[in-house]
């Protein structure tokens, strides 16, 4: 048996390389190509959370419309609620929607980019806001910021090294 690693394992002479297999190619991603698909795909996952969870105040702002349209239901022993505590349900339900669905598309963006490489500033900027959705996006925005600040992960980006003024320079 040969121990080469990336020997033909299959027997169909597709090649296997770092446990990868891609339609009978060799795949030699890096580590950090890894770990950027990887955060890829963890950010797609997140961001679908991140719009489902933003969907809980859909209660608050059915029991706000009922108030609002349907006040008399509510009158049992005595008077149904004002209309203006109906009002203040659907205003701030409605925002918390629209906010969590905004997030969970710019995480889902955010993904998007990283694995294109592509907005480096959008990822790491993303990735410190990611910290405030615990605590799946805590623990994503650290491993992301972790990653993103990799010398080799920014040139993957694109994003050059800041340069060292020649008067600075010894």
């Amino acid at each position: 048996m040969n121990s080469d690693v990336n020997s033909d394992l299959t027997g169909t002479g597709a090649r296997v390389s770092l446990g990868l297999f891609t339609a009978g190619k060799t795949t030699d991603m890096t580590r950090d190509e890894e770990h950027l698909r990887l955060l890829s795909i963890f950010h797609y996952v997140v961001g679908g959370l991140a719009g489902l969870f933003a969907l809980f105040p859909v209660i608050h702002l059915v029991l706000g419309l009922f108030m609002i349209f349907a006040s008399d239901k509510f009158a049992g022993k005595g008077a149904p609620p004002p209309a203006f505590l109906g009002w203040f349900f659907v205003i701030f339900a409605a925002m918390f929607i629209i906010l969590g669905w905004t997030f969970a598309a710019f995480v889902l963006t955010a993904g998007r980019f990283l694995a294109r490489r592509k907005h480096y500033m959008f990822c790491l900027v993303m990735a410190g806001i990611e910290c405030l959705f615990m605590p799946f996006g805590t623990v994503l925005g650290v491993f992301t910021i972790v990653v993103l600040m990799q010398e080799p992960v920014k040139q993957l980006f694109g994003v050059n090294p800041p340069t060292i003024p020649s008067n600075m320079q010894k």
